[in-house]
């Protein structure tokens, strides 16, 4: 995540932090289901406006990560050296998210996810998010109209990647192998203009 400079932004970070930790130690002891936003706003000690100043709805607590997520996704193809490739470069990135996701401390928030329809529902729309993202940064980065398909399947593939290599056996070896096929796809349709593989 990234460290905030100011007073403000730093007080503004922490008590964001602390709503959100407050919120899933409340829905992984009680359950999901059976804690309200008027309960996380009292045991964090802050007004019910708050919460809702820094998360925009209550599955948006489970998902305090869901934007440095993204920002980490758009700046593996943003930030990158010139010369490095891109697929390369998304794949180093997914497997750094899929171990984060797949410590042992994660165990817990995922079954809680699983066994949430509201919670599933909210994953799905963030994925499509990240990878609306993911394929803007793509396209620009190569030039292209945003909607590019060729761009927006790739960005769909890596994210999805993400998601079936968090759910696998062994989440390393998922990655790289999903990873193969998708630089078999890059490699096929990738538009003339990405030099760099």
């Amino acid at each position: 995540m990234t460290v905030p400079t100011g007073r403000r932004e730093r007080k503004k970070a922490a008590t964001r932090q602390k709503i959100a930790d407050t919120a899933l130690r409340l829905f992984l002891a009680r359950g999901y289901d059976a804690v309200g936003i008027r309960e996380v706003a009292a045991e964090a000690d802050v007004a019910v406006t708050t919460v809702f100043s820094h998360f925009a709805s209550k599955e948006a607590l489970v998902f305090e990560q869901d934007e440095d997520f993204e920002q980490r996704l758009v700046r593996a193809v943003t930030d990158r050296p010139p010369h490095e490739p891109l697929i390369p470069a998304l794949r180093q990135e997914i497997h750094a998210l899929v171990r984060h996701c797949t410590g042992d401390d994660a165990a817990p928030v995922w079954r809680m996810i699983v066994a949430s329809p509201a919670l599933r529902e909210y994953e799905e729309s963030m994925r499509l998010r990240h990878a609306e993202s993911l394929a803007t940064a793509i396209a620009a980065d190569l030039d292209l109209p945003p909607a590019t398909t060729t761009c927006r399947t790739i960005a769909r593939f890596v994210i999805d990647a993400y998601a079936l290599a968090r759910e696998a056996a062994e989440p390393e070896a998922a990655v790289d192998e999903i990873f193969h096929m998708i630089e078999a796809a890059w490699a096929v349709a990738r538009p003339p203009q990405d030099t760099n593989g």
